[in-house]
């Protein structure tokens, strides 16, 4: 891994991989829904929509057209917490594809006409999410465990919001956080070292200085949140306060949440899909932003179900707060963990994303070797201490369905005083 600045202060991060003949090439914002106010609440989304919209050189069509003529892909997404704009292409088309994406981050036109017609589209992106209950599930979770702190908003936004913005407002904010502190340029294939002056040609230039995104910690709220909607099953999160980047036993929570529900040899899937037969989807995940992080559990049920369900997963839960997971489901994870970690690092995007994410969220890197090393040095005890922590807090649970009968005599604070 090389890490350098250019000229201008702009952070460079690469990895030459010379045994395969792509490159990705990303650039990360530190910026997303969680800069934003309950007033301009999508904008961060919408100008990620709005860079592919055209250029003074490109339309949006040409734009299609050069990746897709080189058979490249080029795509984005913004996160609570940063925007990346990325493409994978062969290593001979780095250039063009540089080229073009640098043009798109620098020189969209955010032209009137295109703007109303992707608002459009990004209502019908509302729309489809808010037909998706067991999506739409998770932005009510983020609600109920943070509230009106802006870690509670949804990515996209609402119609409200996004029918009052205007170009100028894209580009205000753009000026705000689009700063060369907020940026990283991540790039990892079968490149060589003329790609820095390619890199430094395109964006060596940029002037825009400022400062870098500072954010204020959420309070844990552990709120219930129900949405009536008309669906077949009844979608619940439970969720809990969970581990920051900037935490060091990130591995002890990681191995906790495979054996709860991490994979298909989980606890959950075991007791709830494979032995009762109450659910086909249900998991656990860990998410961790910059200082804050939530663990969550996600089931989808019948409504006449839904009761035995919660009393299920908190009986597994209330096992594991008190006797811990055992030695073969540490030893299980370990191993599942280093697996799942070597095998991402065969994708030159998987590498690209790791890179990126890691100078623009933490500055860190470990090497392959270094964070093997840090998975095998976990012991019981630290996923003992992590166990105590993790439930001493009520849950934050949200709902869609048709009812919420079955969460009346459901305590999220059943597991504090275990």
């Amino acid at each position: 891994m090389i890490k350098y600045r250019l000229h201008n202060g702009l952070r460079v991060v690469m990895e030459q991989i010379p045994t395969c003949r792509s490159v990705s090439f990303g650039i990360w914002v530190k910026t997303g829904s969680r800069n934003e106010k309950p007033e301009d609440n999508g904008i961060s989304h919408f100008i990620e929509h709005m860079l592919f919209k055209g250029t003074e050189r490109h339309n949006a069509k040409e734009i299609a057209e050069i990746f897709d003529g080189i058979g490249g892909n080029v795509n984005a997404f913004t996160s609570k917490e940063y925007t990346c704009y990325y493409c994978k292409v062969l290593d001979d088309h780095l250039p063009l594809a540089m080229d073009v994406l640098a043009d798109m981050f620098f020189n969209s036109t955010f032209d009137e006409t295109e703007l109303e017609k992707e608002k459009n589209v990004i209502f019908e992106e509302i729309s489809m999410y808010e037909d998706t209950p067991d999506d739409l599930v998770h932005d009510l979770l983020a609600k109920a465990a943070y509230g009106t702190h802006p870690l509670g908003y949804t990515i996209l936004g609402t119609q409200e919001n996004l029918n009052r913005m205007k170009p100028d407002d894209l580009r205000r904010y753009m000026k705000q956080y689009y700063n060369s502190e907020n940026i990283v340029i991540s790039i990892a294939g079968n490149i060589d070292d003329s790609v820095r002056e390619m890199i430094e040609q395109h964006f060596g230039s940029f002037e825009h200085s400022g400062s870098e995104t500072d954010y204020i910690a959420p309070d844990f709220l552990g709120d219930l949140i129900f949405h009536a909607k008309k669906t077949e099953q009844n979608h619940i999160c439970l969720s809990l306060p969970g581990l920051s980047l900037q935490e060091d036993n990130l591995y002890p929570m990681v191995l906790l949440n495979n054996a709860i529900g991490g994979g298909m040899s989980s606890r959950l899937f075991q007791e709830i899909r494979e032995k009762r037969g109450l659910a086909y989807s249900v998991y656990s995940y860990h998410s961790s932003h910059i200082d804050s992080g939530m663990f969550t559990i996600y089931t989808g049920t019948a409504p006449k179900q839904t009761e035995e369900v919660l009393k299920v997963t908190m009986e597994l839960l209330e096992d594991i707060a008190v006797n811990g997971i055992t030695d073969s489901e540490l030893n299980k994870g370990k191993e599942q963990l280093k697996g799942s970690l070597i095998l991402s690092l065969e994708s030159t995007g998987s590498r690209m994303n790791r890179l990126g994410k890691n100078e623009l969220m933490t500055g860190k890197h470990y090497s392959l070797d270094e964070m093997i090393d840090r998975i095998n040095s976990v012991q019981m005890d630290h996923v003992r201490e992590l166990t105590k922590t993790l439930f001493s807090t009520p849950f934050a649970l949200s709902m869609v369905g048709q009812s919420d009968a079955a969460l009346k005599e459901f305590r999220r604070d059943q597991l504090v005083n275990l």
